[in-house]
């Protein structure tokens, strides 16, 4: 009966490093082919999709990642493999408003206002794939992030019908992305219990033309 119950209690321990990995390994494999870090190859899309982060660190520094995700968007704009840019963010409080944030940016390095649309309710990395392909109207697009958001984004988006590729922003190396990459890990394991319980977005809203 001991031996039995110490058994039991192993695997009870041991499920959530297992789920962790096969969520990990899972969303990387679906994922290897489609991410690019080269401009110059990158096939086109009409629509850049971004994904929202504040941009400012809780010490008042500019968060890398933000910094990032801007150069990446007009890297891929100027080189004519976007048409379009979609931010999609989150807007939860007039104090707080990552696509206005980012659109400000992007006009400050040349990219025309009239080409960048915003998705004020993209709360959630599932929200903002699921309202690109069923409130903007999109097929394809190509996400503008960290590897690592890029590969979750791409699962997500095609287990919803979004034919999706990524750009991948830098990254932080060593401790300086250690505290994002490890919370990835649980958002991986948060990807297939939302798949699961088929969670939707918080908003759908009107449909939006992207022309």
């Amino acid at each position: 009966m001991k031996k039995k119950l110490i058994i039991i209690i192993s695997i009870l321990v041991l499920l959530p490093f297992l789920a962790i990995f096969c969520s990990n390994a899972i969303i990387k494999n679906a994922a290897s082919k489609k991410n690019y870090n080269d401009v110059t190859v990158i096939p086109h899309n009409k629509v850049g999709l971004v994904l929202g982060t504040t941009n400012k660190l809780v010490n008042g520094s500019p968060n890398p990642y933000y910094v990032h995700r801007i150069n990446a968007t007009v890297a891929l704009y100027n080189a004519k493999k976007i048409d379009f840019i979609l931010v999609s963010g989150d807007n939860g409080s007039k104090y707080y408003n990552e696509p206005d944030t980012f659109k400000r940016a992007l006009v400050k390095e040349g990219i025309p206002a009239d080409k960048i649309f915003l998705d004020y309710a993209g709360f959630r990395t599932l929200d903002s794939m699921v309202r690109a392909h069923l409130v903007f109207g999109l097929d394809r697009v190509t996400v503008i992030s960290q590897q690592f958001h890029n590969e979750r984004a791409i699962y997500l988006a095609e287990k919803k019908g979004l034919k999706a590729i990524g750009f991948n922003a830098i990254d932080l190396e060593g401790k300086a992305g250690l505290k994002v990459q490890t919370r990835e890990y649980l958002a991986r394991v948060k990807v297939f219990v939302d798949l699961l319980l088929n969670t939707e977005p918080k908003f759908y809203g009107d449909k939006i033309i992207i022309e």
